[in-house]
């Protein structure tokens, strides 16, 4: 099913109570709960967001398993990851079983945009995802470097360490693509041919990682403590080991600005002013008088994880 007709299962909704709203054929209830106290975003707004970029976003879900941030009264009353699937879940979203260290757990994956409405409705407010597909858990298909700058890191050296990492990956002949995380930082993303195991990934990020960390020491670091982290960038490298998430593109965080991780194209980082400069009003804004995906080509690149360089310690 593709984004623009996933959704159009239920042609005609119900009708909605007083309390309730119908988005992509999903009852909302509460709708009029503000669920981002700071940006007076109402439960139903986040809900018509999501329904407006599907097309967009689902990409980025598609087949991945998701840890999921829940805030179901909204961010001023409590938020908590929720890995697992349960009661809870809309039965729209498939299920798939995964193996971890001490049992087997089972996992959510959005397809559709009634899966993905249904999660708002949940309190759903933001969408991690893995690294590889659900069908072939154990070859991941990319990459991702996580820039997380401290408290006094300038955001124009954020944009430094960006270029200097996409830089390190094009001297190992890999192309990468750009994201905001609604945060602080930045991501840095590389698709790969499915092939290399989980520890054959997170080893050759690391010694990306390490090489930079060696070249530009005052700038980063890759000590996860904090204690290591003032005045430098971590390089989280960490995102790369199996059970490891990151922010799915288009997703909404849970912070009181209500920032969105956003796909942008090189050339645009300098426009950029920081990590959570988009909203969901921007988002909109954004999608609508796009002339070109600023991931042209990602879904089509097929390029290999290359060999380790190796470096002396």
């Amino acid at each position: 099913m593709s984004p623009r007709s996933a959704g159009t299962r239920r042609t005609r909704p119900p009708a909605a109570r007083d309390d309730e709203a119908v988005v992509a054929g999903v009852r909302i209830t509460h709708p009029d709960r503000v669920v981002y106290p700071d940006a007076s975003l109402t439960k139903a707004r986040i809900a018509r967001y999501y329904a407006a970029v599907a097309e967009y976003i689902l990409p980025h879900l598609h087949s991945r398993p998701a840890v999921l941030v829940r805030c179901p009264d909204g961010i001023g009353h409590g938020c908590f990851y929720q890995k697992h699937a349960a009661a809870w879940a809309p039965a729209e979203l498939r299920r798939v079983r995964i193996r971890e260290k001490a049992k087997t757990a089972q996992y959510l994956v959005v397809e559709d945009v009634t899966g993905l409405v249904g999660l708002i409705q949940m309190g759903v407010l933001e969408i991690h995802t893995w690294n590889a597909e659900a069908d072939r858990l154990e070859r991941p298909d990319r990459l991702v470097f996580d820039l997380d700058p401290g408290p006094d890191v300038p955001w124009t050296a954020v944009r430094v360490a960006a270029e200097l990492v996409r830089s390190s990956l094009e001297e190992r002949g890999l192309q990468s693509f750009l994201k905001t995380t609604g945060g602080k930082g930045l991501h840095i993303v590389a698709p790969i041919r499915p092939g290399p195991d989980w520890s054959a990934c997170v080893e050759f990020a690391r010694d990306v990682t390490e090489g930079l960390v060696a070249d530009t020491p005052a700038a980063f670091t890759a000590t996860m403590a904090k204690a290591a982290r003032p005045g430098k960038i971590f390089i989280d490298y960490f995102r790369n080991q199996r059970g490891a998430t990151s922010i799915a593109a288009y997703s909404t965080r849970a912070r009181p600005d209500a920032a969105v991780s956003v796909p942008i194209a090189w050339y645009e980082l300098d426009r950029v002013p920081a990590g959570g400069h988009f909203t969901i009003d921007a988002v909109e804004r954004r999608v609508a008088r796009l002339k070109a995906d600023p991931w042209a080509g990602y879904g089509r690149l097929a390029q290999s994880l290359p060999r380790q360089r190796g470096r002396a310690r």
